[in-house]
């Protein structure tokens, strides 16, 4: 019995030995250990690890927050940041614009050309309705336009050109009434369609019929908004990039994300502004949605007015708030800015007479409507009539310019 304990005790101790020196003096020639298991896998389906298509999107910065994405090579929608003619959306990834139709055997559009509102670009129907006043189309120099855009982490922004041109001026509409009526000229009449591309707001659908000299102003948000920008400016519409601006009442009453608010610094609102001029290109200032207590509050509205200014664009106040600091503010700094002399919604027929009074007083006049199927209709009816009073419907862009020389 003795024998055989000691017997197991030696055998233990060999195969504790043994233990001991795999562990300490691992056979080179062995690999790292190796679990197999049978894993059925389902027919059609792949094991490969997920590539860039497999990746979850990286998130834009959330509504009414002030934390803007950090700088990255990838733009603000988890794409590489797009160039003109191309469509930027919110909510998904950089798609680019689908090819005009052309004539049999014409040379295909570039993407700059795209963006410059070239004529080829598919018109909205009916707009342009004869307007002799504007040029359709308003082709620019591919090359110029290049030059107007700069790239930056959330998408193309605009910038004064190397040649000292200005958005402002380069996709304004073209029209013989430019500047201050002279004597025996008709007086100028601007009018801006408000309220396209804003929450839960109407399509650029809503313009056809229009004269190709009213102006649309269109918001950040939506889809495809490159391409209905590009179909208004072909059809000889000027447009306004329209950003939202906190109202008195806010959070009770919200503009959308992005909104720029009195509560953050400078350089939190300037990173939202440029979201939101990241959305497309090809428009000649910016236009305000909502904004009683942030165009009150000076020391918010300055910044903003500022890289307005420095980006080549002009401002419109929709005069929806008296207590603005916009005007004092642009005239220190040399923005091209107006407001809005009369807001049509409401009673539109009063409201174009009242308009009407005012151009024969000063020389022109401003009119801002919301997008409204009944009261685009009217606009269009009034317009045609326009000629027999003496009065011409320009571009906005026409209209500032105008006034500024009275």
């Amino acid at each position: 019995m003795k024998a055989l304990v000691v017997a197991a005790s030696i055998v233990f101790l060999v195969l504790g030995l043994g233990a001991a020196g795999l562990a300490f003096f691992p056979d080179p020639d062995a690999g790292e250990p190796v679990v197999v298991l049978d894993v059925a896998v389902p027919e059609g389906a792949s094991l490969e690890p997920a590539g860039a298509e497999g990746q979850a999107e990286p998130a834009l910065p959330p509504p009414n927050s002030a934390q803007a994405p950090a700088p990255t090579e990838a733009g603000a929608n988890g794409d590489v940041t797009p160039p003109p003619g191309f469509a930027v959306d919110p909510a998904s990834p950089v798609q680019p614009l689908p090819e005009p139709q052309k004539a049999p055997g014409a040379a295909p559009s570039t993407p700059m050309q795209q963006a410059s509102g070239d004529a080829t670009t598919a018109s909205i129907e009916g707009s342009v309705g004869g307007d002799a006043s504007v040029d359709s189309g308003m082709p620019d120099d591919p090359a110029k336009v290049a030059a107007l855009v700069e790239q930056s982490q959330y998408g193309p922004l605009p910038k004064v050109g190397p040649d000292g041109k200005r958005p402002a001026e380069v996709y304004a509409a073209q029209t013989r009434y430019a500047g201050k009526a002279a004597p025996g000229e008709p007086v100028r009449i601007a009018i801006l369609v408000e309220g396209i591309g804003l929450p839960d707001g109407v399509t650029m659908d809503v313009i056809k019929g229009l004269p190709a000299s009213v102006s649309v102003a269109c918001g950040a948000y939506g889809r495809n908004l490159q391409e209905w920008i590009l179909k208004a400016r072909s059809a000889g519409h000027e447009v306004l990039l329209q950003i939202p601006l906190e109202p008195e009442n806010y959070p009770a009453t919200d503009p959308g994300p992005h909104t720029l608010l009195t509560t953050l610094p400078p350089e939190e609102n300037l990173k939202r502004l440029q979201w939101l001029m990241s959305r497309y290109t090809g428009y000649v200032g910016l236009t305000n949605h909502m904004g009683a207590k942030f165009e009150a509050t000076q020391a918010s509205l300055a910044p903003v007015l500022e890289e307005v200014k420095a980006r080549g664009l002009l401002f419109v106040d929709d005069g929806s708030v008296k207590a603005s600091t916009g005007g004092q503010i642009a005239s220190s700094i040399g923005l091209d800015y107006s407001v809005a002399d009369v807001q049509l919604d409401g009673d539109v027929a009063k409201g174009l007479a009242e308009l009407e009074t005012l151009a024969k007083q000063k020389g022109s006049a401003i009119g801002v409507v919301s997008a409204k199927p009944a009261t685009i209709k009217q606009i269009a009816d009034w317009a045609a009539k326009l000629e027999a009073k003496g009065i011409v419907l320009v571009p906005v862009s026409a209209a500032i310019h105008a006034q500024r020389q009275i």
